[in-house]
């Protein structure tokens, strides 16, 4: 099924109940109905909605990935042979440290997000792990100094035009 034929129409309720889940997922429905001024039932039926239709895929974490022993983190672009997506993709979902990837058009075809201990196992990963995936034809990495992970909740869906 295409993005198109799952489009689910949002209207200003669902987008607000969207900020305010991805802003924080654990917050009580009774919270949750008194920042929409929203009886509880309602903003139940509302989040159901939104679940069963795959709008909200899940409820999860944001992990301190320095705290938790990942400090070094790199975006890795990777220029492909053109039949490979599906081999290299499934490389990528098997490998250790590989937080997520993406296939893009453009000059590279997939960007890796790589988050491992040390600038050593990066090293590791990139020339033993992505270099060696049968397909990948060249890498590029970035390595990030930085990064503001909060974008989410102050992302709403589109509105109507």
């Amino acid at each position: 099924m295409d993005d198109v034929s799952r489009r689910v129409e949002l209207d200003d309720t669902d987008r607000r109940i969207l900020i305010e889940l991805t802003a924080d997922g654990r917050v009580s429905m009774r919270v949750l109905a008194d920042r929409l001024n929203l009886s509880r039932a309602h903003t139940y039926t509302r989040v159901d909605r939104l679940k069963d239709a795959g709008v909200i895929e899940r409820f999860t974490v944001q992990v301190d990935h320095a705290a938790s022993g990942l400090g070094t983190s790199a975006f890795i672009a990777l220029s492909i042979r053109q039949d490979s997506w599906r081999s290299v993709s499934e490389g990528l979902r098997s490998m250790e440290f590989v937080d997520h990837f993406s296939l893009l058009g453009g000059d590279f075809d997939v960007l890796v997000l790589i988050r491992t201990p040390d600038n050593e196992s990066l090293r590791q990963v990139v020339l033993e792990g992505l270099q060696s995936l049968d397909g990948v034809r060249a890498t590029r990495t970035w390595l990030i100094f930085d990064e503001d992970r909060g974008g989410l909740g102050r992302t709403a869906p589109p509105t109507e035009r």
